[in-house]
């Protein structure tokens, strides 16, 4: 969607590059800078345990249309943004003029978790008031710290982290949650809390058993996913973007595949755009909305397959019960 604002802004394209890479003032390998993929992955970059990432930036922006426009004091400001860790980072980029910006921006460790995004702003004064956002990139840089290869579409990530005292602080509060499902991030990741319930990551991560360790692990499992389906789908309907006529669009990335999968299974007698369009109606308007959830969570149900995975276990226990097995 296309955001309007009450003043002028810049009507030429604004693009970002990543043109090098440090990690604690090593050189990242170009293989790990992707500018097809406009993503930078920082995972096993050669060094298990670093502080800093350091990114050098160059940016092009319509240079006579700055000049001959009626802004002042135009800046560019690389932002690098973390949803899953509310980080927020603003530098100004220096060597303006001649269409062009350069820089450096430093990604602390400490500071994100999964993936970052990293955009350009730039700002201006316009009748006086100072800051005015006048462009934007179109198509941002992600930095992932999760994954060796920089590809710019990536599955769901399952993550096993210590709620308790692990790094991630801000997961603190959920100590006592086995799993939580975070779809904050360019990404959704199943977080699996490793101190919630002893032996719990040894079950789920075994293979083999006894029936009863197998019929857990199945049910667990089967759990894991439909909340997983069930978080990802509302966090795909919370914010549609809408066209001239008010219709919903299929969101893109992994929102859209979300959607198109479940949509059949949540109103199975619409077309996905007529589902799509009833699920807007009720969140925007309120009716039906319990109703609408027991949909997704019966889809998402069935996504994961816990019917058929709750059988299973249920007919091993009881194999298990009647032959003795312990």
């Amino acid at each position: 969607m296309i955001t309007a604002f009450p003043y002028p802004t810049l009507f030429g394209d604004i693009d970002l590059d990543v043109s090098a890479v440090t990690v604690d003032g090593a050189p990242l390998p170009y293989s790990r800078i992707s500018k097809t993929e406009r993503t930078v992955a920082l995972h096993q970059a050669g060094k298990e345990h670093w502080s800093v990432a350091t990114l050098r930036l160059d940016a092009k922006i319509p240079a006579e249309e700055i000049d001959e426009g009626p802004w002042e004091d135009v800046q560019c400001l690389a932002v690098l943004t973390e949803r899953a860790t509310n980080t927020r980072s603003v530098t100004r980029l220096t060597g303006f003029g001649g269409g062009s910006c350069h820089g450096t921006v430093d990604l602390a460790r400490s500071a994100h978790l999964n993936r970052a995004t990293l955009s350009l702003a730039v700002v201006g004064t316009f009748e006086g008031i100072p800051g005015r956002l006048i462009g934007t990139t179109i198509r941002e840089w992600y930095v992932d710290l999760k994954s060796a290869a920089p590809s710019r579409q990536r599955a769901i990530e399952i993550l096993q982290i210590d709620f308790r005292d692990g790094a991630e602080t801000w997961l603190r509060p959920f100590k006592d949650a086995p799993w939580l499902v975070d779809t904050s991030g360019e990404i959704p990741a199943v977080l699996i809390n490793t101190s919630a319930i002893e032996g719990f990551t040894a079950i789920l991560n075994g293979t083999g058993g006894t029936a009863g360790e197998r019929a857990l692990r199945e049910t667990m499992s089967s759990q894991i996913a439909q909340d997983a389906w069930t978080a990802m789908f509302q966090a795909a309907i919370s914010d549609l973007e809408l066209d001239e006529d008010g219709t919903p669009q299929i969101p893109g990335g992994w929102r859209g595949s979300v959607l198109t999968s479940m949509l059949p299974d949540v109103f199975p007698h619409l077309t996905p755009t007529d589902a799509l369009y009833e699920i807007n109606q009720r969140r925007t308007q309120g009716f039906s909305w319990s109703e609408l959830q027991t949909r997704m969570q019966y889809a998402a149900g069935k996504r994961s397959q816990v019917t058929k995975r709750l059988t299973t276990a249920v007919r091993s226990v009881s194999r298990a019960t009647e032959s003795g097995e312990q």
